[in-house]
This record gives C-alpha cells, sequence and structure tokens, in this order.
C-alpha cells in the first residue's frame, strides 16, 4: 500500500510547480491557484522509437470553475518545440501569480 509521501514524491514538478498529463494535454501549475497553464500537442513527429512534439499550444487560463471554458483563457499562443512551451508557459504563469 503507497502512503501519501511516496505518491506525493511521483508527481512530476517543473520549477516547483505540478505537470499532470493526460492525452495530449499537460497542466502546469495548481488549480487551488488563480491561474493554470495548459499545454495542448497538436502536432508531433517520430524520431527513433519517440513522438516528438512539433507543434504546442500555451494557454494560460483562469481556473474559476464557473466561468466557460473558452471565457477562461487569458493569453495563447504556439511553439514549435516543448522545451520552447514549457519556458514560456513558466513565465506566463509567474507573472501572472504574481500579479495576483
Amino acid at each position: 500500500m503507497a502512503t501519501a509521501t511516496s505518491e506525493k514524491s511521483k508527481i512530476l514538478e517543473y520549477k516547483g510547480r505540478p505537470l499532470r498529463r493526460k492525452d495530449n494535454l499537460i497542466y502546469y501549475g495548481s488549480m487551488s491557484d488563480k491561474y493554470i497553464i495548459m499545454l495542448q500537442v497538436t502536432e508531433s513527429k517520430d524520431f527513433e522509437d519517440l513522438s516528438v512534439a512539433t507543434r504546442i499550444t500555451v494557454q494560460l487560463q483562469l481556473t474559476d470553475p464557473d466561468l466557460k471554458s473558452r471565457d477562461r483563457v487569458v493569453k495563447k499562443s504556439e511553439k514549435n518545440s516543448f522545451y520552447e512551451a514549457i519556458d514560456v508557459a513558466a513565465v506566463w504563469l509567474e507573472r501572472a501569480l504574481a500579479a495576483g
């Protein structure tokens, strides 16, 4: 039986914030904060035995559950690699959370 601590240690983080993946969607940040980032892999190519993301949509979203999904989007961009996408996501999220 797994303990809460061992489960928590399995959570992937980037710059101290959690990353969660569901199929081609990656959520960066915590739902308990005002903002979260949604990364959507919209295109990928095969490289050797891996699938590599070649187009990622980055969205800064409000976490307010009372808003419609399209009204939650604050900022949106498209990047050509996961590194570029997570890099801009980290900056956007940090700035948005700092601004309140």
